[in-house]
């Protein structure tokens, strides 16, 4: 049983996922490799001059990776649901179980419908926090947003929702940052001598 299982593999998705496995989350996360980030191509980001969506994705994997994430590549999740513990999630493959639910689906809203989230007209209907109407589960991107997208090098929807979901964890505000003195216990070999 996972602490959160997120559904999308793009930069939301796996935003989520790096937050959380980064912070000691035990995350699951499904991508199917159907984002539109292989059609960006990003300029003058904060930390960045210039990339490619297809590149930008595969850094962000690899640290997704780095810090643990199961990251399950190509199996569709086919459908959610709350169960006793939290969240189950079905694939063709296998069920998983997790504590928390992250949608990162892109403008795809049938898995939170599926699941009984509120919406708001088309939109899935989520607080300031992310989370929709249904405890634990939260929705990010373009499903509760119409025709405002965006590819974030900073927190975006699925860091807010990683945030949190550890902050309830840990039961107070939660902030994900890094300051020297910790870097090296935190990231360990992954830090560039640089």
């Amino acid at each position: 049983m996972a602490d959160v299982a997120i559904v999308g593999g793009g930069p939301a998705g796996l935003s989520a996922g790096l937050f959380a496995g980064k912070n000691g989350l035990d995350a699951v996360l499904f991508d199917t490799d159907k984002t539109w980030m292989h059609k960006a191509h990003l300029f003058n980001y904060p930390g960045i001059g210039s990339v490619g969506g297809s590149e930008f994705l595969a850094t962000l994997r690899q640290q997704a990776d780095d810090f643990g994430v199961d990251r399950k590549q190509g199996e569709a999740v086919t459908g959610v649901a709350e169960s006793s513990d939290g969240f189950a999630v079905t694939t063709e493959e296998d069920e998983y179980e997790a504590d928390y639910l992250v949608l990162a689906t892109g403008a795809s809203r049938d898995l939170a419908e599926s699941l009984g989230c509120e919406f708001d007209g088309d939109l899935v209907d989520v607080g300031v926090s992310m989370e929709t109407s249904v405890d634990g589960a939260y929705a990010t991107g373009a499903m509760v947003r119409a025709e405002e997208w965006q590819a974030v090098i900073s927190a975006g929807d699925g860091a807010a929702a990683a945030l949190n979901v550890l902050s309830k964890e840990k039961g107070e505000h939660y902030h994900d940052f890094d300051v020297p003195d910790t870097a090296t216990s935190v990231f360990g070999g992954l830090i560039d001598d640089e």
